[in-house]
């Protein structure tokens, strides 16, 4: 008797809110917004990230995921902006798996998505590095809003709890393949 993931409902359920539901416009553009204030905060962070992108200013990265496509525009300062909707982009990046359901699960097991490239070979460079090198330091952001000892506490609460999450859809990734 064959029996069904739990898993394979959710991409079911997952599936089908992604055909039917789309969020109106000024939706999308808020979260783009919310989106390039936190991958500011992030790089801004790291002086040879912003190092990288500053001589890149001007470029257009395109990022596409299913029907949601997300520009941003390298400024000379070495951060991002949203760019214009008709703005031709230099570099594309479209992730290749439509599942969010093993999306979330690749990034819980700290893989990278499969994502197609076309464009500009420096500036992907530039980005893989990105992805590599820069991470977002939360405990430290959360300290300097609660304080070192509450922050460190929330931090450590908060890495068991996604080893948890990890070793629970662990079992799940395997029954899947």
């Amino acid at each position: 008797m064959a029996t069904q993931s739990p898993f394979s409902l959710l991409e079911d359920v997952f599936q089908k809110l992604g055909t039917t539901l789309q969020p109106p416009a000024w939706a999308v553009q808020e979260v783009q917004r919310r989106i390039v204030l936190l991958l500011n905060h992030v790089l801004m962070q790291e002086p040879e990230a912003m190092g990288r992108l500053a001589r890149q200013k001007g470029r257009v990265l395109l990022f596409h995921w299913r029907e949601f496509e997300f520009k941003l525009q390298l400024t000379p300062a070495g951060l991002l902006d949203l760019a214009a909707a008709d703005t031709p982009s230099d570099l594309t990046l479209a992730v290749t798996e439509a599942s969010p359901l093993a999306l979330v699960q690749a990034a819980l097991a700290g893989d990278k998505p499969a994502v197609r490239i076309d464009g500009d070979v420096q500036l992907a460079a530039d980005i893989n590095w990105l992805v590599d090198h820069v991470r977002w330091d939360v405990e430290e952001d959360l300290a300097r809003l609660i304080g070192d000892a509450p922050a460190h506490g929330l931090a450590q609460a908060a890495r068991r709890a996604l080893e948890s999450l990890r070793g629970w859809l662990k079992p799940a990734r395997g029954a899947g393949a």
